[in-house]
């Protein structure tokens, strides 16, 4: 089993929290999931297979890191997991730009399964947002204490803290324990989306970001990793500007590639079986629990069902900041309406996003599945 650098061994958590089955087609997750959950539910065979792809795998303990002081743990058989896309430059990722500090968590998505495996909801944190910090530990050594700040974006927390900084910053907005954490980084999103041979969408306005590094014209397109790696990434370009724009774009895109892993025919493909499977666990870092190929199979054969039109999508109801116009605060009712609504189980309603920052805007239309 392969060790994250942060933390000396990949250490099983002994705490689980939910008792129902633990699986989940993260397809139904974020970016590269998609893929990792399908890919390994219909994975499997012989021994060196399972060591190869158990090898790529990096693991956090996060449990371990926490301790108990966290939210209860609910036995519903329902999963609240934290899918953080990094924005680190470290390595391939390089030619992306260069760490500012440290690496932040770029895209930030709680996902929350319904007991029985059937619905789900996404609910996306802006990286802008101003939150309260807790009290963490730094990344870096595991030791030095990181004390609690106020009105700290919402990437900064796994920018000082790691996973288990932005996973507890989470349960602190929320007051949901997160049973599982998965982590995508740039070149493995591209690679994954090469494997599945790109990813269909239809475009109707012209996107050019120089950021991004994309050009789309009106149409529709079979975009590749790089291309999906920069329509998930742009921002300048479409709605207002902000991280919001990004996020409707992200969000549409989802729904795309969880439409192209079921299409496209892998199991039938023993090679390109595999070769997704082997982008897929090169892609992400998880919480011990799921580092191993033998844990995401069991956590991706429960949600095989769950398809785009089983899902909710929203963004954290925001407003600008009236102190920093570059930056957006929690609606403080709104946002306790949607953590409300997963803790009992229940829909997100419409009236939490009403009036939200995040709800307007016309960028999550410009995309659709191809």
């Amino acid at each position: 089993m392969s060790e994250t650098g942060r933390s000396s061994g990949r250490i099983r958590a002994t705490g689980k929290r939910r008792k129902g089955p633990t699986k989940g087609r993260r397809a139904v997750t974020t970016l590269a999931w998609v893929a990792a959950g399908v890919v390994l539910a219909g994975g499997g065979g012989l021994g060196y297979v399972y060591f190869k792809l158990d090898g790529n795998l990096k693991g956090v303990d996060i449990n371990g890191a926490l301790g108990a002081n966290r939210p209860e743990e609910v036995d519903n058989g329902s999963q609240d997991i934290l899918v953080l896309g990094s924005d680190s430059r470290h390595g391939d990722n390089g030619k992306y730009g260069t760490d500012e500090g440290g690496a932040r968590s770029d895209t930030a998505m709680v996902l929350h399964v319904y007991p029985g495996h059937k619905k789900a909801s996404i609910v996306s944190i802006p990286r802008d947002t101003l939150i309260s910090r807790p009290d963490c530990v730094s990344d870096k050594d595991g030791k030095t204490p990181v004390p609690a700040a106020e009105r700290q974006m919402f990437n900064t927390a796994y920018e000082v803290g790691g996973p288990a900084c932005a996973v507890k910053t989470v349960e602190q907005m929320s007051g949901i324990r997160m049973d599982h954490y998965v982590e995508v980084d740039f070149t493995g999103f591209k690679k994954l989306i090469d494997e599945l041979g790109g990813v269909p969408v239809t475009t109707n306005k012209a996107i050019k970001d120089t950021k991004s590094h994309l050009d789309l014209p009106p149409g529709t397109h079979q975009l590749n990793g790089e291309q999906s790696l920069g329509l998930v990434r742009t921002r300048k370009s479409v709605g207002d500007g902000s991280d919001l724009g990004r996020i409707q774009l992200q969000q549409a895109f989802m729904k795309a590639l969880i439409g192209q892993v079921k299409d496209v025919g892998v199991f039938t493909n023993p090679k390109k079986l595999y070769d997704l499977a082997d982008a897929a666990t090169k892609a992400i870092t998880t919480d011990s629990d799921l580092a191993s190929v033998n844990s995401l199979v069991s956590f991706a054969n429960g949600l095989k069902g769950i398809g785009a039109e089983d899902m909710k999508m929203v963004t954290l109801p925001v407003q600008y900041d009236p102190r920093d116009p570059n930056r957006v605060i929690p609606l403080e009712q709104q946002s306790q309406q949607v953590w409300r609504a997963l803790k009992a189980e229940q829909p997100i309603p419409a009236s939490a996003t009403q009036g939200s920052a995040g709800d307007k805007g016309d960028a999550g239309k410009i995309v659709k599945g191809g």
